[in-house]
């Protein structure tokens, strides 16, 4: 049935304004030679992260010196399925790229299965109206696209998890699910939307059917590899990550899944106010490390930028915002007025 809706939707569609051929669009978008290049998530308050606005990115570029390469943001289907050209475009014209985190669900409630949006029903084809519309405008908006599906999908809480998907059959379940998306986005002529594949950098939980590398639907569907690496993720949080370990772990088990593909950490954050992990020295050794030269997949990174409240205390909220430290704007400044950091493709 998927497929025959798919075939009436192409024969339905207009004519669409040409976009940007696929290869040309990772031409595009790839740095230098030996340079990284410079994304943010601008900010937000509600942890839905979609509330970001122009003047954020701007006042990010003003504070560390540094234009950036890509704008990233959620596109949270409970808010409405259409094609996020106001945000795309508003990006655009401030030089970057949209980076879309293509989020299907139906809230932000974690650690339990979507009643709506399940891989067996993105599979079964129950979405591909909106999906064919999303492909259409995302076509005609031309330039170059960032997206991906199914963000940090080896973390349980997440929707599209194996845990509220089969289990052992869910890392199965979340390929076909990708590979849909991406079918019915080429069939309708997105070609100038390259796609990432988002891990966490820890698999959680640590069960063999959970493994990141379960879920990953091949090297015809993917451009680019994406890790998240997040240290404290509130102020009282006891429990910190090494970047400087996680990183070197991930990197070694994608040389393995994939080894031509280009790497981004996608997003990578610790809470300012946290004294277990100090903001500061973390982004120092993060960077430091980065910027080594010892991963020549590694082509750009993310700082998440949010802030969001954990109950009714102000002093309990998480703050990943660079603006709120110092100690963090010296360090940033620093790494990123280097040549080597690319703030456009």
């Amino acid at each position: 049935m998927a497929k025959i809706i798919l075939a009436l939707l192409l024969m339905a569609s207009p004519l669409m304004a040409a976009p940007m051929g696929h290869e040309a669009t990772l031409r595009a978008l790839m740095p230098e030679q030996g340079r990284l290049l410079n994304g943010v998530f601008p900010g937000g308050y509600t942890g839905e992260e979609d509330d970001i606005t122009p003047a954020q990115v701007r006042d990010y570029e003003r504070l560390l010196g540094k234009r950036v390469a890509w704008v990233m943001f959620s596109h949270n289907w409970f808010q409405g399925r259409a094609f996020p050209a106001q945000t795309a475009g508003w990006i655009r014209g401030q030089g970057a790229t949209p980076y879309i985190r293509l989020m299907l669900r139906s809230n932000t409630l974690q650690e339990r299965p979507d009643p709506l949006f399940t891989l067996q029903a993105i599979i079964d084809g129950d979405f591909d109206v909106d999906l064919a519309a999303w492909a259409q405008s995302a076509a005609r908006f031309g330039t170059p696209i960032i997206s991906e599906f199914g963000t940090e999908m080896n973390g349980e809480w997440f929707p599209w998890n194996a845990r509220w998907n089969g289990r052992r059959k869910g890392g199965a379940r979340f390929q076909a699910a990708y590979r849909h998306i991406i079918d019915i986005m080429r069939a309708n002529g997105a070609s100038n939307v390259i796609w990432v594949f988002h891990v966490n950098n820890l698999d959680g939980p640590t069960r063999a059917w959970n493994r990141f590398e379960r879920y990953y639907p091949g090297d015809d569907y993917i451009d680019w590899l994406g890790i998240s690496i997040y240290s404290a993720q509130s102020p009282n949080a006891e429990w910190t990550v090494d970047f400087t370990r996680s990183l070197p772990e991930v990197m070694r088990r994608f040389s393995r899944l994939a080894p031509e593909k280009p790497v981004i950490v996608a997003e990578f954050s610790t809470d300012v106010h946290n004294l277990q992990e100090p903001a500061a020295a973390w982004a120092d050794a993060a960077l430091t490390l980065m910027r080594s030269g010892r991963y020549p997949n590694l082509i750009g990174f993310n700082w998440w930028n949010e802030t969001w409240p954990n109950g009714d205390d102000p002093a309990d909220a998480t703050d990943f915002r660079v603006a709120s430290s110092p100690a963090l704007i010296e360090v940033m400044r620093k790494h990123l007025a280097s040549a080597q950091i690319q703030g456009r493709p």
